[in-house]
């Protein structure tokens, strides 16, 4: 169908959605705003907006024309985030490297995306010696230090950052161009199979930016991101684009502290001497600040956290709340963007009582503006929503991804009928908080039930002396699937723990009928540490490896 479209003036200015857009609110109300590089290095929004016309002067002068990509290894700093809007806003195609992939990931990702130019942090160079005639497609290199003199190694390199910036020229002319043309790729992190790119326009992610800001700006009391918090990313800018806060927090004008590598006492001395009220991360990164806040005895009260990735154990969530922590989990994922839903506790919930609270803030939480959310079963019917009834999340947006790079096949399965399918399986309640159960490939099908094995992780970490729980489905002969159970114990107290206490923990919510009396797992083994993904998740493909057979 077509309606009547719009008249339009000769001399009128279509405005594109393209990053440069970004900068006109924060360049006239906040010049002198701050932004923070550990504890090195101080400038403002208006020198900030300088140092971009500067790495886009300068990375022009050395070949990089509109449409090449440009690939970031860097750990979060105020490097990175001059290059997540020069490297775009002159039209190129910015990659922001995993650099927690192995060796042969990260060399398959930077010849996929077909990256010509590397920003390259000396901490990186003996990875990359690594890679020599293993990159075809790079022509050029730009070395960036915290150091006086940079490492290079054997490496060659046109230059060092920070004397490349001093002698280019700060007025670079952003052009105009379509709103859909590329900005950014990154790979997801190849669980199952060689990681995906994923790719989206200047478009896509400055409709993001605008809905991430009212998303936290429509909360109540609870939650709330706003010009006046202080934003330190604790995601890494490689993954997702640190869920696309720092283009949000420029475009509010918000006080931006970026911590480099992620080290304990380095976030928490960043949280104290900068003020950090607002940041992000996985749940694995809450436990390593609590820890570290503890011991240093540094207070996290007034800290707003969100928390993805994987789920949040209400354990860990109780203790982030007991520590002054306003704790509450997101949901979204690499393909997209990744902002889709957030757990706000809606002010009449907001009782004070952690346990009540609790329920809410460890949801996927309700979605966010511009997001059609629906929960369907294999036909692609709806399914009520009535907190019980489980279905597939199948998303649309307008920052979704539109595909995987060069992958046509996985781009239709992503996309088929019309919806990007998220294999995450959940429950809606009547009010529209959405509730993940499983992923689908990690459901346990066991005694005739699908068994969530996220709701046996949960309930196990809430046992006293567990530190950390991984439920897998393994072969069983009878029942088809069994969960096993894998656990780390807390350093204090593990002689409480034992298989079975936890069967009997367990026990307690089978007879309340909260779980299937086959969710009870028949193994449970103690280990000494779960392995993560390079983004911090659970790595149950690897479990099931080690412990399948089981």
């Amino acid at each position: 169908m077509v309606g009547r479209l719009i008249q339009t003036a000769p001399s009128a200015y279509q405005y594109p959605l393209i990053f440069k857009q970004l900068w006109h609110t924060p360049r006239v109300q906040a010049p002198d705003q701050e932004i923070v590089y550990r504890d090195l290095k101080r400038q403002t929004y208006r020198q900030t907006r300088e140092r971009i016309g500067r790495l886009a002067s300068a990375l022009s002068k050395a070949g990089v024309e509109p449409g090449d990509t440009v690939g970031v290894l860097e750990w979060d700093s105020h490097r990175f985030l001059e290059a997540f809007f020069a490297i775009p806003m002159m039209g190129a195609v910015l990659q922001t490297v995993n650099v927690r992939l192995s060796p042969e990931q990260i060399a398959y990702t930077i010849n996929h995306a077909g990256a010509s130019t590397l920003l390259v942090n000396d901490e990186f160079v003996g990875l990359l010696e690594g890679m020599k005639g293993q990159l075809p497609n790079v022509k050029r290199m730009i070395v960036m230090s915290d150091r006086p003199a940079p490492q290079t190694g054997s490496l060659s390199f046109i230059g060092e950052y920070e004397s490349l910036l001093a002698a280019a020229s700060p007025d670079y002319d952003f052009p105009d161009f379509d709103e859909n043309t590329q900005a950014t790729t990154f790979y997801t992190t190849g669980t199952t199979g060689l990681p995906k790119g994923v790719y989206y326009s200047h478009r896509q992610l400055v409709l993001h930016t605008i809905a991430g800001l009212a998303l936290f700006g429509m909360a109540g009391s609870q939650g709330r991101f706003s010009r006046d918090d202080v934003y330190m990313p604790i995601t890494p800018m490689f993954h997702v684009h640190a869920w696309g806060f720092p283009w949000s927090a420029t475009l509010a004008g918000t006080k931006q502290v970026y911590p480099g590598r992620y080290e304990p006492a380095m976030l928490v001395k960043l949280i104290k001497s900068e003020g950090v009220t607002f940041t992000h991360g996985v749940p694995t990164i809450l436990q390593m600040l609590l820890n570290a806040a503890a011991a240093a005895k540094v207070d996290l009260n007034g800290l707003k956290m969100v928390i993805g990735g994987s789920a949040l154990p209400k354990a860990l969530a109780k203790q982030a709340m007991e520590a002054g922590i306003d704790i509450f989990a997101g949901y979204g994922m690499s393909e997209t963007g990744p902002l889709a839903a957030v757990s706000h506790v809606s002010s009449r919930d907001l009782s004070g009582d952690p346990d009540g609270e609790v329920e809410f803030r460890t949801r996927a939480g309700i979605a966010g503006p511009l997001v059609d959310l629906r929960i369907v079963d294999p036909d692609m019917k709806d399914i009520p929503h009535d907190g019980k009834s489980a279905g597939e999340i199948v998303l649309r947006a307008p920052w979704l991804t539109q595909g995987y790079y060069n992958n046509p096949e996985g781009s239709e399965q992503l996309w088929a009928g019309g919806y990007l399918h998220t294999s995450d399986i959940a429950v809606v309640s009547p009010g529209g908080y959405v509730h993940i159960t499983d992923r689908i490939k990690d459901v346990i099908k066991t005694g005739g039930e699908w068994v969530s094995s996220l709701q046996i992780e949960d309930l196990i970490s809430q046992c006293a002396g567990v530190a950390e729980a991984a439920v897998i489905g393994v072969k069983d002969d009878k029942w088809g699937e069994r969960p096993l159970a894998l656990v780390v114990k807390k350093p204090s107290g593990a002689d409480d723990v034992s298989d079975a206490v936890i069967k009997d923990h367990l026990k307690v919510f089978a007879d309340q009928g909260v779980i299937s009396k086959y969710g009870i797992p028949g193994t449970i083994l103690f280990i000494d540490s779960i392995p993560k993904t390079s983004v911090g998740k659970i790595n149950k493909k690897e479990l099931r490896e080690l412990y399948g057979d089981m």
